[in-house]
């Protein structure tokens, strides 16, 4: 795991997408701008953001609830690229690109949250102190799950774009 907030490769990439719609979006007329452009840029923006407020967390729970907040985000991010499509800003080949970046970015993610879940239970089986049994308190169970952020189904959607008669 990286040592300094910046040297995280899925931050990084979060922040080139962010980055790369940023000067695209900029060159919109006004009325695009205001409408989609703004929107997808803030949610692209809003991925990584959470991916930065993760990494700062210290309790386990905080951590994958911002990754899960990173989550929404990448999906609103395909959802604006399909508008940009749907309306013509944006050819199809580079929403595609976008999108096949954000699947990438979502792998990160499904890896980052379980390689976070794994520390989690390492650190709880090293735990020397003296303990109730966590069973009478299942308040945040649902960080052992094993399932990922993203399913595969949810992979390929994200790398999926609109028919032209959905258009």
């Amino acid at each position: 795991m990286a040592t300094e907030l910046e040297d995280l490769k899925i931050l990084q990439n979060a922040e080139n997408i962010a980055d790369a719609i940023w000067k695209r979006v900029v060159q919109w007329e006004d009325f695009a701008k205001d409408v989609v452009g703004k929107q997808m840029a803030r949610a692209a923006d809003s991925i990584g953001a959470n991916i930065a407020e993760s990494y700062g967390r210290f309790n386990y729970g905080e951590k994958l609830q911002f990754l899960y907040y990173s989550r929404g985000s990448l999906f609103e991010s395909k959802f604006w690229l399909n508008r940009a499509l749907a309306r013509e800003l944006m050819p199809a080949e580079e929403v595609r690109a976008y999108a096949v970046r954000l699947s990438d970015v979502a792998r990160q993610l499904n890896t980052f949250a379980n390689s976070l879940k794994s520390q989690r239970k390492d650190n709880k089986a090293q735990s020397k102190s003296i303990r109730e049994p966590s069973e009478e308190y299942i308040v945040d169970s649902w960080l052992d799950d094993s399932t990922p952020l993203f399913t595969d189904l949810q992979l390929d959607w994200l790398t999926t774009l609109p028919t032209v008669s959905s258009l």
